[in-house]
């Protein structure tokens, strides 16, 4: 986790989580970012999120990790060096009200805790990566479920497109954006990260 430089984010990168919000879905790759502060390791512990600021939601996604500079030209298969499975939490109500006053989302996003990670394994590369799927498992339930091979915006967009115009370079990170199936957390919740079979990291959700 200390190897983490720089967090950004995709928004609406699935077309069936846009349409459950009642986003449009984007023409361009739509980013945002969060503050180092808001990271935090799924390793077993209990993990406290806002609790007087309206409903939180899990996002669940598939987390890349860049290895090396960005060079015009190069290809994810060389760039990525390793994956995790995340969760972009969401104060939902507050980002509501960000989206109407056309504010950025940052304290709808960038509260502590809000960038939950697993550990990270070696990226397989993109064709492998689209055989399998990753998953949310809450309370033994699983809650969501996503395949890189319906993103909107493929990897490869995605870090040519942060790369133009935010800069990326080695230990960023990018959430590569979460499929339908969001929803609040509850107090106590008890929370898995999935890839296929493999549980990468859980927590216990606390709410103060």
């Amino acid at each position: 986790m200390n190897s983490i430089r720089n967090i950004y984010c995709v928004g609406r990168n699935y077309a069936l989580h846009a349409k459950e919000l009642n986003n449009e879905v984007p023409a361009s790759p739509f980013l945002f970012a969060k503050p180092t502060h808001a990271l935090v390791e799924a390793n077993g512990q209990e993990v406290v999120l806002p609790g007087d600021r309206g409903p939180v939601h899990f996002e669940a996604e598939l987390v890349i990790r860049i290895g090396k500079p960005y060079e015009k030209g190069i290809k994810v298969d060389d760039l990525i060096d390793s994956m995790a499975i995340g969760i972009d939490f969401t104060l939902r109500d507050v980002q509501s009200e960000l989206k109407k006053k056309a504010y950025p989302w940052l304290l709808a996003k960038g509260f502590p805790n809000s960038a939950a990670l697993s550990k990270f394994i070696a990226f397989p590369g993109v064709e492998e990566c689209k055989k399998v799927n990753f998953a949310l498992v809450k309370n033994g339930e699983q809650v969501q479920s996503g395949n890189i091979k319906d993103l909107i915006f493929d990897l490869q967009t995605i870090v040519d497109f942060s790369a133009v115009h935010l800069g990326l370079g080695e230990g960023d990170v990018i959430f590569t954006g979460t499929p339908e199936g969001v929803g609040p957390v509850s107090d106590g919740d008890h929370m898995s990260l999935y890839w296929g079979e493999q549980v990468l990291g859980d927590f216990t959700s606390k709410l103060s």
